[in-house]
């Protein structure tokens, strides 16, 4: 249960921070910047995995918790309820900013600027790429652990810099289920649902591959 809670916490921090700085910079016209939004997202990762690392893994998004499931690094009983938890947790935090912005359209939603095709196959590199550092980082030496946090926060950083204008740069199944739900456009919704697994899919067998040597 502890588990649970932890990644319920976890992607409530990460979606309320993270798309509470697109609604706040569609407030305060611009005030905080695509760059601050970018790092808010890479921070709220960062802090949230040294915070709950230890008790969950801090995996705080169902590709992340399905890619390890299939490395068969990751217990297949718990993955329902770890995707339970971080969907509940990331809707609340959905909802509470519903609350605080009740004139906000979209709410931090992940929609794309061009075509969806576009938008699918950049989620894709975007999530594989994320997904490989993760696996890469969290199950190395004590060493790489201590730099976990850091690493994939800046990964998500990086990727949401470069991609956000075009596809929102999710990578994350529940970032995108929650504000899009809470906000009804889900039309553009099955991109982020699809796009992410796969991705994150794809990067255990490119880590299977790389590290068969060792």
């Amino acid at each position: 249960m502890k588990k649970y809670f932890a990644e319920f916490l976890g992607t409530y921090g990460l979606v309320f921070a993270g798309t509470g700085a697109i609604i706040i910079n569609q407030q305060t016209n611009g005030t905080i910047t695509h760059v601050g939004i970018a790092i808010t997202f890479g921070l709220i990762i960062m802090s949230m995995i040294y915070t709950i690392g230890d008790i969950s893994g801090a995996h705080m998004n169902p590709a992340v918790s399905i890619a390890f499931a299939i490395a068969k690094r990751f217990p297949v009983k718990d993955l329902a309820p770890y995707i339970v938890s971080q969907v509940a947790g990331a809707v609340l935090a959905s909802f509470t900013l519903k609350m605080l912005f009740p004139a906000n359209e979209f709410l931090g939603a992940t929609l794309p600027a061009g075509s969806d095709m576009q938008s699918f196959v950049l989620e894709f590199i975007l999530t594989f790429f994320l997904m490989l550092v993760i696996i890469n980082v969290a199950t190395g030496s004590k060493e790489k652990g201590m730099f976990a946090g850091l690493a994939i926060g800046g990964t998500v950083g990086l990727e949401a810099m470069f991609a956000g204008p075009i596809c929102g740069a999710s990578m994350n199944p529940a970032r995108s289920l929650a504000p899009a739900v809470i906000s009804g456009h889900t039309a553009h919704l099955w991109i982020y649902l699809t796009a992410t697994t796969l991705g994150a899919a794809a990067a255990v067998f490119a880590w299977k591959y790389l590290s068969a040597e060792k």
